[in-house]
């Protein structure tokens, strides 16, 4: 909806956008002239995040403005990009891709899809239909390089992948952050805009913060208590707090009690990480363990929030559970100002199905030709694509479809990824930028602006730290050359289904919702598409979501249509308790003790055992507020301003090493080398550095102009790709040792 502000000769009128740039979600006030945005503002109307925005919001205008943006299909021919028509794109894809197919089989195709999707509902709803149509076992994703510990934790204790319990932080007395930047992220696997403002109430209230991070984050300088800990070691502290509710009799499980299983269990497996064992190896002294653990229990409400750091690291897995087990020993699970489960309007399995009870979830149904790690929620582990792609074999990725994803900067040994995307028989990538990545492919299909499509947000309601639902409409006319995503993945998928390129799309959605539509409402199947009209595209797989969900009914009877004219959005309360009605596990309860997490627990125990390496320097990475994705470094926006891609050194460090501020030092590994200006910080823990994440835009061939202008080092090419969580196959990308030199 937009409301008209004009004079005689400069008419103006206001538009309200979802903010597509971060997990924070904020609702925008855009206003056009011409078809040319003039101002973006936050929107004080938006029900969920009440006008707040980051600076990342105004950039949407040099985003949609980016001369480098790609606005046309582009072939490769004699190694070089031209323009070419839509047809004679699709054309080029159906010559060459399904001959691959037909020759080597279906797992010679590999897919690969980036986060920049979880903010396009036409890429997000009908990348599924690719995937099912193409047939291969070779998806990947961001998750593996980011979150899948959390999905699996949460699966196994939960019975799905995406009922994560998240802080109720409105209503909290205590919060403990462990590697997690809130203030900079606002919220990451939790979408909560305006942490500062919430922290700021928490305080305010007399509440509690205390965050565990190898750096003085910004979180951690508006915190109440801040501890260093040793990268790589947070499941040993998680552990002995746990081990120490147990042991001081501070465990009170309240009504959450005859929901559990395996508490029994979990206490015997913890008997080993005391604070006393687990203090050297953390870097926190044993008191210090043992107060946060009685500051946790003694708190009348209270919440623990992992993330990035509890994640990418060797024992992520172990780490999230244990995050989510300090909140049931606690009785803060399920309960206000503890960690509650939100309830989308539509898009989340766990308000499906019967109530209570599942099947739970299922990993290892297949495995890497080459590695054998284990398919986690239908996907492989980034960190296996370069090696699926260049070690010879029956099964290898000989082709590879990319969708908004630039594995070469975000995954790591991006080098050898490089490498091997250069020797693919035939790649395809549907992504807006010429990238690091996208340079290798034979053929890039553009997408739409933001501005230029409507919005709904699939994902983020589940993850969202109050239960709202908005609908944005597109702000923009579309570039005369554009063409939906959901429309270019739907003929995608005809190619590989073999009806061809000519396909009539509009059929081809009506088939494919009308088997969606069967799948969820059975009898009520002819009804429903009648309710649903004739529309075309993901507003319509919107629409059945919000009917067929758990406010598609009286007193809120929430459609597409009644969401479109509320341009605010709505609001549908704050989280509630929904155990056991949200569990979908075998046995109807949590499950606190999952045979895999305790399978894997004494690989942290052995942690105990191994000499430290006291000398050792240690890397870390760091969000940065103005630096979501590897692609915003090409908006003047948000590349101006002083020199992000730093260093950050410990005085202590920096002067043992020889190091001054702005020097170019020497970061190196066993799998690679970067160099990066020094910034000599008090914020590090001695013996831990720490750089921002997708930087190195250097490459030959990317097209990224004001990236290049400032190129930056990119933190993963020191990593290998074959440490990961060996239950949720997740890279590796903190803790890892480097040494240190002046360059």
């Amino acid at each position: 909806m937009s409301t008209q502000l004009s004079t005689e000769s400069n008419p103006e009128s206001t538009h309200y956008r979802i903010c597509p740039l971060c997990e924070a979600t904020c609702g925008l006030e855009i206003k056009v002239q011409d078809n040319t945005v003039t101002s973006i503002r936050g929107n004080d109307a938006d029900v969920f995040s009440h006008g707040y925005i980051c600076p990342k919001a105004v950039a949407l205008k040099d985003l949609h403005e980016d001369p480098d943006r790609v606005r046309t299909p582009l072939i490769k021919r004699e190694g070089r990009f031209v323009e070419a028509t839509w047809e004679e794109a699709f054309s080029e894809i159906e010559q060459r891709l399904p001959p691959i197919l037909a020759a080597h089989g279906r797992n010679a195709a590999g897919l690969v899809i980036g986060n920049p999707a979880a903010h396009k509902m036409g890429l997000l709803l009908y990348f599924p239909k690719l995937a099912r149509a193409l047939g291969s076992i070779n998806v990947f994703s961001a998750s593996t390089l980011d979150q899948m510990p959390k999905q699996l934790s949460s699966g196994l204790m939960f019975g799905h992948w995406l009922s994560i319990a998240l802080p109720d932080i409105e209503r909290t007395d205590f919060m403990l952050i462990l590697g997690a930047n809130p203030m900079v992220s606002n919220g990451s696997l939790w979408t909560v805009p305006d942490f500062r403002g919430k922290a700021k109430a928490l305080r305010a209230r007399g509440g509690t913060l205390v965050v565990v991070d190898p750096r003085r984050s910004e979180t951690a300088e508006i915190a109440d208590q801040h501890l260093f800990i040793r990268p790589g070691s947070d499941v040993l502290l998680l552990a002995a707090l746990a081990h120490t509710l147990f042991a001081e009799n501070l465990v009170k499980l309240g009504p959450l009690a005859e929901h559990l299983n395996g508490l029994v269990q979990l206490e015997e497996a913890l008997q080993g990480f005391s604070p006393e064992a687990v203090s050297v190896r953390t870097k926190i002294a044993a008191e210090a363990i043992r107060e946060l653990a009685r500051a946790l229990a003694a708190a009348p409400r209270a919440c623990v929030y992992g993330r990035m750091g509890t994640s990418v690291n060797a024992y992520g897995t172990l780490c999230n559970w244990l995050v989510d087990v300090l909140n049931v020993l606690t009785g803060n699970l399920d309960r206000a100002g503890g960690a509650l489960f939100p309830k989308a309007a539509g898009f989340a399995a766990n308000n499906t199905g019967k109530p209570g009870l599942g099947r739970g979830i299922a990993s290892g149904r297949h495995r890497a030709r080459v590695s054998g790690a284990p398919e986690v929620f239908g996907e492989l582990p980034m960190g296996c694509l370069a090696e699926e792609i260049d070690t010879p074999g029956h099964g290898q990725i000989r082709t590879l479809i990319t969708l908004a994803s630039n594995p070469v900067l975000s995954a790591p040994n991006g080098a050898r990824l490089a490498t091997a995307l250069a020797s693919l028989d035939f790649m395809v990538s549907v992504d807006i930028y010429v990238n690091e990545t996208t340079r290798h492919a034979d053929v890039i299909l553009p997408g739409l602006s933001p501005l230029e499509e409507a919005h709904y947000d699939v994902a983020f309601p589940q993850l969202a730290y109050r239960n709202a639902a908005r609908f944005s409409r597109p702000v923009l006319n579309k570039h005369a050359t554009a063409c939906a995503e959901w429309r270019t993945l739907l003929v995608l998928t005809a190619i590989v289904q073999g009806k061809g390129a000519k396909v009539d799309v509009e059929a081809l959605d009506d088939e494919l919702l009308a088997d969606e539509v069967r799948r969820t409402c059975g009898d009520n199947t002819a009804r429903m598409l009648a309710e649903l009209g004739i529309k075309h595209g993901p507003g319509r797989l919107v629409d059945l979501a919000l009917r067929t969900g758990p406010y598609g009914a009286a007193p809120h009877a929430l459609t597409l249509e009644k969401l479109k004219a509320m341009p605010h959005g709505v609001d549908l309360g704050p989280l509630q308790a929904r155990v056991p009605e949200v569990l979908r596990t075998p046995s109807g309860k949590v499950e606190l003790a999952p045979a895999a997490c305790l399978g894997d627990l004494p690989r942290a125990l052995a942690l105990l055992a191994d000499p430290l390496k006291v000398d050792g320097l240690q890397i870390i990475g760091r969000r940065q507020v103005r630096s979501n994705n590897s692609w915003m470094h090409n908006l003047p926006t948000l590349a101006k301003g002083p020199v992000r891609c730093t260093l950050e050194v410990n005085p202590a460090d920096a002067k043992r090493l020889m190091l001054e501020e702005g020097q170019l030092a020497r970061l190196s590994t066993a799998h690679g080398s970067i160099s990066a200006p020094v910034a000599v910080s008090e914020r590090m823990m001695p013996g831990v550095v720490c750089l921002p994440h997708g930087w190195g835009h250097d490459a030959v061939g990317a097209a990224l102009s004001v990236a290049a202008q400032r190129p930056g080092a990119n933190l993963n090419a020191l990593f290998s790709t074959t440490p990961r969580d060996p239950l949720s196959g997740n890279a590796v990308l903190n803790g890892v040792a480097v040494s240190l030199m002046a360059a």
